[in-house]
């Protein structure tokens, strides 16, 4: 009688899908003053970004940054729109990505590393820590489409508490106004992931071999951080030097043939050293001719990648002597970018899949 009963019941709970959210740090909505300004005011309003005491910083985020920097920064923006979606580079590669992944898994790409796993299973979305979509958007988004577990990939290979964590602070706020929750995993920060350091080393060995010059020397950059949030835990500079000495290693490239630096300081405080435009400079001043910038810390070009490196900093290394400059893409939506997300999805999903 309780099998007939069992039989009789109609099935209410309905098997869970896994939902994949690709994040990264966010971009204006237009480059334009009120736009950027929007931008500005949360991204420097996050306690994970300026630990700053709010007493002090909130007159100076109001009174002068939100006021003097926005439409400068506005036309760096407008240097580098990708125009043909009317959005910032980093919203369309994020979005490029996720949509390649999809493809990817969709074509049954996870059955090709040993996981037996259908595409209709799976829901992809992308999300911006800062604007639109944001990630309590992707998490709804997901859930809505019937995931029970969820894949949050933060795309920063380095952590920082201003990146990394600031992701995870977003999710966990979100999660925690929701009265049915799905589970949750990250994907780590892949700093020194050998699969991320042969793709780096491959993407840069193919970037230089299209050149028309021979480079004297390879600048790997990555984004500063002030000294003192490393001084109170941070593991962001070990990071960075570790997949910087793990990629000179690769390349058979010593330290003077591949010095590192940190760009993007803001502030007064003492960053992260040596500084990206003083190295440049001092690199040209010292008879370096042709010179080569990489950017290992960022998953996809951007502001910082595409105009402080890819303008400014060209200026400065021409102007004191330099005749040839190269910036490397980041690895974006290219093959070698998509194999790298590919190879680290499939792993995080061991035991889901």
């Amino acid at each position: 009688m309780a099998t007939n009963l069992l039989a009789n019941i109609e099935r209410q709970v309905q098997p869970g899908k896994i939902g994949i959210l690709l994040v990264n740090l966010g971009t204006p909505d237009a480059p334009r003053f009120w736009q950027v300004r929007r931008f500005l005011k949360e991204f420097l309003s996050d306690r994970r970004v300026i630990e700053t005491p709010r007493f002090f910083w909130w007159p100076i985020l109001h009174f002068i940054i939100l006021v003097l920097r926005p439409s400068r920064i506005a036309k760096q923006y407008a240097a580098i729109w990708n125009k043909e979606s009317n959005e910032g580079p980093l919203k369309a590669t994020t979005r490029s990505q996720a949509e390649k992944l999809a493809a990817w898994i969709r074509a049954g790409g996870l059955d090709s590393k040993g996981h037996h796993a259908s595409g209709d299973k799976f829901f992809i979305a992308w999300a911006m820590r800062y604007r639109k979509p944001d990630i309590t958007q992707g998490i709804l988004s997901l859930k809505e489409h019937g995931c029970t577990r969820i894949l949050v990939f933060p795309l920063y290979p380095q952590y920082a508490a201003a990146t990394s964590a600031s992701a995870y602070d977003k999710v966990f706020e979100t999660l925690k106004a929701m009265r049915w929750q799905p589970a949750v995993r990250f994907v780590p920060p892949y700093f020194d992931d050998r699969t991320y350091i042969d793709i780096l080393a491959t993407s840069l060995r193919a970037g230089v071999s299209r050149l028309g010059f021979v480079p004297d020397a390879i600048l790997v950059s990555f984004h500063g951080l002030p000294k003192s949030v490393i001084a109170k835990g941070d593991p962001y500079n070990d990071q960075c030097l570790e997949t910087w000495r793990l990629l000179c290693e690769e390349l058979h490239l010593g330290g003077n043939s591949c010095p590192v630096s940190f760009q993007s300081r803001f502030g007064s405080r003492e960053w992260l050293q040596p500084y990206t435009a003083a190295k440049v400079k001092s690199l040209a001043s010292q008879g370096t001719k042709s010179l080569v910038v990489i950017t290992p810390g960022f998953s996809a070009d951007c502001l910082e990648t595409l105009y402080e490196i890819g303008v400014e900093t060209r200026e400065i290394f021409l102007e004191n002597g330099g005749e040839n400059f190269a910036l490397i893409p980041c690895l974006n939506d290219s093959e070698l970018g998509m194999m790298l997300i590919y190879e680290l999805v499939a792993r995080e999903l061991k035991g889901w899949i």
